[in-house]
């Protein structure tokens, strides 16, 4: 498993909202549901993303968005259109003077707005909660950012479109799977970007030693990795893993495989129930007492009220 794969294996979509948004102008949705991060991508038609703070951007047919929350943003057809439904979390739809709008809109199996057939259709995707490990992902990400059709291309549309209208036993894992592979499509063609600021693991994949050193790490936490260790998989020596990892990555090894080892853990007392000592063996602490202790350590708080928050 390559680093890239490792960070975007653990958290998954569960339960993420779908659907379809069909409109015709005027029109214009304020997105107030702090997610933190939600997919748009335009099937017909075009349509404007009006962050509060940064450039406003336009989609057109093909084009992809990622917004990354809590921040609100705007999406209408033009960006004087003034807001005609207000998005809150728990999905909550409020007309913008506080009347409800739930059930109002709806046109069936995950479609919303004026009419199927509308002259504007966006597919959108919601993660209702981010992980400690997509985290890493997503302070790489600017707040809004965009793929143009003639730089991205998304086999995945007509089979959204397929399965998005379906309403059979088990669509929500099959939509929840869809999302995450457009999620990871469109991240990989991002960094390939010049414009993007990858993060540093990221383009310290492309080294020899160093992104042999995130693969050790990534595939197996477990293991009671040293410096020393690392270096002879890598081919090199001690020292000199240490000045090249640093250089590449920003943080010395055994910095960056503790906090890997802190943010899987992390993830899996959000989504499991495995015991303390359970999870400190998965991710290579050798008592629940050493986990605990590096985990305040870092968070600011334990294991056991990290999970009930996230409850």
């Amino acid at each position: 498993m390559d680093a890239m794969a490792g960070l975007l294996e653990g958290p998954r979509a569960r339960g993420a909202f779908m659907i379809r948004a069909c409109f015709d102008p005027p029109w214009s949705v304020r997105v107030e549901d702090r997610a933190p991060l939600t997919v748009m991508l335009m099937v017909r038609g075009d349509a404007w993303i009006v962050p509060d703070t940064g450039e406003r951007v336009r989609l057109t047919a093909g084009d992809l968005a990622i917004a990354r929350g809590p921040a609100p943003y705007t999406c209408a057809d033009d960006p004087a259109t003034p807001p005609q439904a207000l998005i809150l979390p728990n999905g909550r739809c409020v007309h913008p003077d506080g009347r409800s709008l739930n059930g109002t809109m709806d046109l069936g199996v995950r479609a919303w707005g004026d009419r199927l057939d509308g002259s504007t259709t966006v597919l959108i995707g919601t993660y209702s909660m981010d992980g400690e490990i997509s985290r890493r992902l997503l302070d790489a990400l600017p707040p809004l950012l965009t793929l143009t059709a003639d730089v991205w291309r998304c086999p995945l549309t007509p089979l959204f479109m397929a399965e998005i209208a379906r309403d059979e036993p088990g669509q929500e894992v099959v939509l929840d799977r869809m999302l995450d592979l457009l999620v990871i499509a469109a991240l990989r063609a991002w960094f390939s970007r010049p414009e993007a600021e990858a993060p540093a693991w990221y383009r310290a994949l492309a080294d020899p030693v160093v992104g042999r050193a995130l693969c050790l790490v990534q595939d197996d936490p477990a293991h009671p990795w040293t410096v020393a260790s690392l270096a002879a998989k890598a081919g090199v020596s001690r020292a000199g893993l240490a000045r090249r990892f640093t250089a590449l990555v920003g943080e010395p090894p055994m910095t960056y495989l503790t906090g890997w080892r802190l943010a899987l853990a992390a993830d899996r007392l959000r989504a499991t129930d495995d015991t303390l000592d359970a999870i400190a063996r998965q991710v290579g602490y050798g008592s629940a007492f050493a986990l605990s202790s590096a985990f305040k350590r870092v968070y600011g708080l334990s294991p056991q009220e990290h999970r009930t928050r996230a409850a």
